[in-house]
């Protein structure tokens, strides 16, 4: 029997009839774009990060990109972020003009390392993008200090840790605006493409609600006061998500104790397992290892039939795609290191302990040389 990744059908199953009625409630309202259950998701996923303001939007990378541009990011300006991550997060500051300047790695989270910012500003600076990867929260309380220090605006991108949390704060409310991302294998996912941005603050609220409906006019759609985008996250997710959002406290402390379980049977193996930072509270989107051998592992796992994946082969400072901005091989490490050595082992909250035991010990007898 083969062992997925992530197991989408599994968790429709659980809640099929729930979904059903919410997609057949909103085909029979009439209403497909931005109506009553786009507001309420809105509203729902603000209160559960502890945000003023939700604004639905079609995916995750526009979420980015209307946070950028509302906030005045641009031509000529520079943006702090990781090299680890989906290339997405980088594409975004691109697409608004502006420039990202990659800093290194806590390789022992896999998270944007604060005490390198300094490192890396310039006078072009104008925003921190920091990513919550792989469902554990970044050291907020250090890039806000920095930000602060500069008045540099800081974006969260928390599009695989949506409910993490850090110092007692949930992601979404740590910086002055955040992103998630409802693509189906997200902690919160859809039956397509969705996104969201949260804030604090009304005005950049208002900003983006207009960005993403061509830059029209509150009171008029058809009175353009800005250049903007067509980017609505669809009444049929919303509907959807808003089922889904009921379960997410209990999807992501189902995922914690498979992490806390994979944690105790790999402990005495030459690999690493994911390491929490002090204060922070990880949804553990993916379950990361690290390995020498991370090849041959992931090899000796598919021939068991138990799926796996590499997070992220390549980092961003050396994708085609930023080849003019000069980064060489050795510019950044611990992020280059680790796109060599982590993988994923499957985890999703509806996984069995014996599915658990079952993965470990192919782990196992793969470094026991029995393969």
């Amino acid at each position: 029997m083969k062992t997925p990744l992530m197991d989408l059908k599994g968790q429709y199953e659980l809640i099929r009839e729930q979904v059903n009625q919410a997609i057949l409630r909103v085909l029979d309202s009439g209403q497909y774009i931005l109506g009553p259950e786009v507001k309420k998701l809105e509203e729902e996923v603000a209160h559960f990060v502890d945000a003023s303001y939700g604004i639905g939007v079609a995916n995750g990378t526009d979420a980015l990109v209307l946070s950028l541009d509302a906030a005045g990011i641009g031509p000529g300006d520079e943006v702090l972020t990781t090299p680890f991550t989906f290339f997405a997060t980088a594409e975004a500051i691109s697409r608004v003009g502006a420039t990202p300047v990659f800093v290194d790695i806590d390789p022992k989270t896999y998270n944007l390392d604060p005490d390198q910012l300094e490192t890396h500003r310039t006078e072009k600076t104008r925003a921190i993008l920091p990513v919550h990867i792989f469902g554990q929260a970044a050291n907020m309380v250090d890039i806000m200090a920095c930000a602060r220090d500069h008045h540099w605006f800081v974006l969260e991108d928390g599009a695989q840790a949506i409910g993490a949390e850090f110092k007692g704060h949930r992601v979404g409310s740590l910086g002055h605006a955040a992103t998630f991302s409802f693509f189906p294998t997200k902690n919160l996912g859809g039956y397509g493409d969705g996104g969201m941005i949260v804030t604090n603050d009304e005005h950049l609220a208002t900003k983006i609600r207009s960005l993403r409906v061509h830059g029209s006019d509150p009171t008029s759609k058809y009175i353009n006061r800005q250049i903007g985008y067509n980017s609505r996250l669809d009444e049929l997710q919303a509907a959807a998500l808003r089922i889904k959002l009921k379960y997410l406290e209990e999807w992501n402390q189902a995922r914690r104790e498979c992490a806390q379980l994979y944690d105790h049977l790999l402990s005495n193996l030459p690999i690493g397992t994911p390491q929490v930072l002090e204060g922070a509270t990880s949804v553990y989107h993916l379950y990361i290892i690290q390995s020498e051998e991370r090849d041959a592992l992931m090899a000796h796992l598919q021939k068991r039939g138990m799926a796996t994946n590499a997070y992220y082969t390549v980092p961003l400072h050396l994708q085609i795609a930023y080849r003019e901005l000069g980064y060489q091989v050795g510019s950044l490490p611990h992020a280059e290191a680790l796109a060599k050595r982590t993988l994923a082992l499957p985890l999703y909250p509806e996984m069995k302990e014996e599915t658990i035991y079952q993965v470990a010990d192919a782990v196992k007898e793969f470094y026991q040389g029995t393969v």
